[in-house]
């Protein structure tokens, strides 16, 4: 898959090379004062496709961190609702099956002493 980005991008390049190849010409453009700017029509192109792209990237960069911000308020919003059912839900009260025996012994434990091997 990155071979045909590779690829995309290459072909692109190639096909505005030879745009602007066969497009070398200047363009004159009438300023305020009397005052002509004589302009290559590639580079013309470039400035006004850059002057249509810049507040779109901008307003989709805004949108993007607008979606980001919403989402980390619905996780939060989320976190919050399950930390408070849990203790809802522990509080039910459980009745024992079975007694608890303690795991330290008693002072009345006598350990039992093997018997002797008698052969």
């Amino acid at each position: 898959m990155q071979f045909l980005k590779i690829l995309f991008w290459c072909l692109l390049a190639f096909l505005a090379a030879l745009f602007t190849i066969g497009n070398w010409t200047s363009v004159p453009i009438h300023l305020p004062g009397d005052l002509v700017a004589e302009v290559n029509l590639p580079f013309l192109l470039l400035v006004t496709f850059l002057i249509g792209l810049l507040p779109t990237f901008g307003w989709q960069a805004a949108r993007r961190w607008r979606l980001k911000q919403r989402l980390t308020t619905c996780e939060r919003l989320l976190a919050e609702t399950r930390a408070a059912q849990i203790p809802a839900q522990m509080s039910v009260p459980v009745a024992p099956t079975m007694a608890v025996q303690p795991l330290v012994p008693d002072a009345s434990y006598a350990p039992i002493a093997p018997e002797p091997n008698l052969k």
